[in-house]
């Protein structure tokens, strides 16, 4: 992994910078809207028919909500265009590597090259535009939203952390066994296509068929993995959400906390929800393209570093 970022620090260090600012821009206003609807909740349970006060309220909520996705969209256009610079990059790196083994005399591995030109170099070039913004967003708003609640209420924040936990030992488990059948697939698939340039392709139509069911095999041992432990993940969060709503309530009754708090903490959870499933499928991807970048380094030969003198441009 640290391999992978080291290229993609080394290819766009400077605009990594300025999208890595932005992640932590957003995630400092995750909590703020929260703030403002525990204010607006409390006030209107409490009796205030001061209408001056809500529409303030409401006014603030919005204008950080806009700030929020303002940013969020400058994020998204610098981040997907360095993607897509880095695309080009690693396909003008490609084009070269080929160029040279035209010129030695080695054999082109036609289909293996063609396969990470159009579809390999897509994959990496588009994870590079987010590699480092994309997990600083997500972690920084997993800190602000859960050190609010615990700032607000600590024993509803001790669940809101509790479910991330055990979350992230099922995926660290279940991606081990992910990544052994995603470097099977890019294997097999590029064995495959090397077969499908040749001319004779009557006499290797049954082999490449066998291969195909090879891909479709590895392909459903991945699904019942990832959809086995989407299914824990979602337990988790019902039960965590349960155990908001039932502890919260129960505060309230005791008059050891407000109705607004607990609104607060359950909207809460669902911010956390959306950046914990982000971050683990964004630990899938950084483990699937980790092995990806390693089977494209293999395209280069036992000298690569030649290749690295053409720069991403803006």
């Amino acid at each position: 992994m640290f391999k992978l970022y080291r290229a993609i620090w080394r290819a766009s260090a400077g605009r990594q910078v300025v999208l890595i600012v932005l992640s932590i821009a957003i995630a400092a206003l995750a909590a703020v809207p929260l703030e403002f609807q525990r204010d607006i909740v409390n006030h209107l349970t409490a009796g205030d028919t001061s209408t001056d006060q809500l529409l303030s309220l409401g006014a603030g909520m919005m204008a950080v909500i806009l700030l929020s996705l303002a940013l969020k969209w400058l994020l998204g256009y610098r981040a997907g265009t360095l993607g897509e610079d880095i695309i080009r990059l690693i396909r003008q790196r490609l084009l070269v590597r080929a160029g040279d083994l035209r010129d030695t005399g080695e054999t082109v591995r036609k289909g293996t090259m063609t396969t990470a030109i159009s579809a390999e170099a897509e994959e990496l070039g588009k994870f590079a535009g987010g590699a480092f913004s994309d997990p600083v967003v997500q972690i920084g708003t997993l800190i602000s939203v859960i050190g609010y609640i615990s700032s607000t209420q600590p024993g509803l924040g001790l669940i809101a952390f509790s479910m991330i936990v055990p979350q992230i030992i099922i995926v660290l488990v279940s991606q081990r066994k992910v990544n052994v059948f995603v470097a099977e697939r890019v294997r097999i698939l590029r064995n495959a296509t090397d077969k499908l340039t040749v001319e004779e392709i009557n006499a290797v139509t049954r082999d490449i068929d066998a291969q195909f069911d090879e891909i479709f095999e590895t392909r459903r041992r991945m699904f019942l993995w990832k959809l086995s432990a989407k299914f824990l993940l979602s337990v988790i969060n019902g039960a965590g959400t349960v155990g908001v709503l039932m502890l919260g309530g129960w505060l309230v009754l005791e008059g050891r906390t407000d109705v607004g708090t607990v609104v607060a903490a359950v909207s809460g959870l669902g911010r956390i929800q959306g950046p914990t499933a982000f971050l683990i499928a964004f630990y899938r991807q950084v483990s699937a393209n980790r092995i990806k970048y390693e089977l494209m380094l293999e395209l280069f030969g036992p000298n690569p570093e030649r290749y690295r003198n053409l720069q991403a441009r803006n």
